[in-house]
């Protein structure tokens, strides 16, 4: 199902609006719709203005209508050069030019009142610019249809891009303004503007851009430039870090001499572009210059960043390993604790010592791993979990150890296992009166 603001377009229209957003990647329907609208559904125009838009540069297809041309056209220094009309010649002539003259001066005087009062009744619809691009293509097109296709290459871009493109490239810019009533504008695009000589100088040292003055975009720039009559070439450049009018040349003017005209104006100003390039070498190469110093003072910042990361790490590491150490200390040091602990309460347990005349008691020597011995007496009823726990309760005994009897040489099964759940009593484990039992160091197994 269609959107609702979808409903009232044409098939063709809607296919356009879905490509358009597609290529741009504008979410807001409206948008790309509105966008589409100014341009009068041109899709290659309206991309080409979103494109121009997101590169910085500004709009080509909608700029501002109040928006003034930044040219400097007030400079006193500008080289004009106006090329009259002929005048008549013989008595036939003088006499055609004085019949004609009351004519054409009604015939002007008319005209101009006309459109004067025509301002007040209706706006001027060339003061309005809304597609500048189709204003330039719809130019050029009339003009290869009436001329041909043998001429200098067109800016295919509106007045403002043109000046952009000539900035940046530190290039001349030549305008062109055509004015279609006016009587010399048919003989200088023919014999004049698309002569080779004219074609191969305006394509090889300039930029070339060119409306007509009754298109809104032409009208615009006619405004600015304000210029007096037909044919009208202005030479702009960037002078003084400025876009600057440096020549005008007006009137019907033959191919050798604008190609001498537009040469002596390139190279009464060349020192000025020269100067700018020198200048904008200078500050891309101070610009170079302060960013290499940026991204060495960025490279020693994250060098010393990484030092004291690295030495934060190495103190967090160190306090770590204290911290382990401290822990290893206390658990050490709790384990100590609860050894002697069970050292006193398995002390406390022991059964009283026989005395030497019970003949039920059984005398053993133990011989401890530091070669130390200890003596004391047993029952033959106990088990000899007894005599484990009397040797775990002394000092001198290791954490964990076995008891082993030489003669015949065997472990005694002193704590429970599964073998022996309960261990046996010393008379079950054969035990003599007297016994000499061995305590072997199990700590480190």
């Amino acid at each position: 199902m269609a959107a609702p603001e979808e409903r009232d377009l044409t098939q063709e229209q809607t296919e356009k609006l879905l490509q358009f957003q597609d290529l741009t990647g504008i979410e807001s329907m409206d948008q790309c719709r509105h966008t589409l609208e100014q341009h009068n559904w041109n899709i290659e125009a309206a991309v080409q203005d979103r494109l121009n838009e997101q590169e910085g540069v500004p709009s080509v297809f909608n700029p501002p209508p109040s928006r003034p041309l930044q040219v400097n056209t007030a400079d006193h220094r500008i080289y004009s050069y106006v090329v009259s009309r002929p005048q008549p010649r013989g008595l036939l002539g003088w006499g055609y030019y004085l019949i004609m003259l009351p004519f054409r001066f009604t015939y002007y005087t008319i005209l101009d009142i006309f459109r004067f009062a025509l301002r007040f009744i209706r706006p001027d619809p060339r003061s309005r610019v809304t597609d500048p691009v189709g204003d330039i293509v719809s130019f050029m097109h009339s003009f290869e249809e009436k001329y041909g296709r043998a001429h200098p290459v067109f800016y295919q871009g509106t007045y403002s891009q043109a000046l952009n493109d000539a900035k940046r490239e530190l290039r001349f810019l030549l305008v062109y303004l055509h004015g279609d009533d006016h009587q010399d504008s048919d003989e200088f695009c023919r014999n004049t503007l698309c002569a080779p000589e004219v074609i191969s100088l305006i394509n090889t040292r300039m930029l070339f851009w060119a409306c007509s003055t009754n298109k809104p975009e032409g009208y615009r720039v006619s405004q600015a430039l304000r210029e007096n009559t037909y044919p009208f070439l202005a030479m702009i450049m960037l002078k003084d870090r400025r876009m600057t009018v440096v020549g005008r040349l007006e009137g019907l003017i033959q191919p050798d001499d604008l190609i001498n005209q537009l040469t002596f104006i390139m190279d009464a100003n060349q020192t000025y572009l020269v100067s700018e390039r020198l200048e904008r070498e200078e500050r891309n190469q101070t610009q170079v210059l302060r960013q290499q110093q940026d991204e060495a003072y960025l490279a020693s910042l994250r060098a010393d960043q990484e030092k004291e990361r690295k030495k934060r790490e190495e103190r967090e590491r160190k306090r770590q390993k204290e911290e382990e150490v401290q822990q290893q200390k206390l658990a050490e040091e709790r384990r100590r604790q609860n050894l002697q602990e069970e050292k006193e309460r398995k002390l406390e347990c022991l059964p009283p010592e026989p005395s030497p005349d019970d003949p039920e008691s059984v005398k053993i020597i133990f011989k401890l791993p530091n070669d130390s011995r200890v003596e004391r007496r047993f029952h033959f009823s106990q088990s000899l979990t007894v005599i484990h726990d009397f040797l775990f309760s002394l000092k001198e005994s290791p954490e964990k150890f076995q008891i082993e009897a030489n003669f015949p040489r065997r472990v005694l099964p002193c704590v429970p296992s599964a073998e022996w759940p309960n261990p046996p009593t010393l008379q079950e484990a054969g035990l003599s009166h007297t016994e000499v039992l061995f305590v072997q160091d199990l700590t480190d197994e």
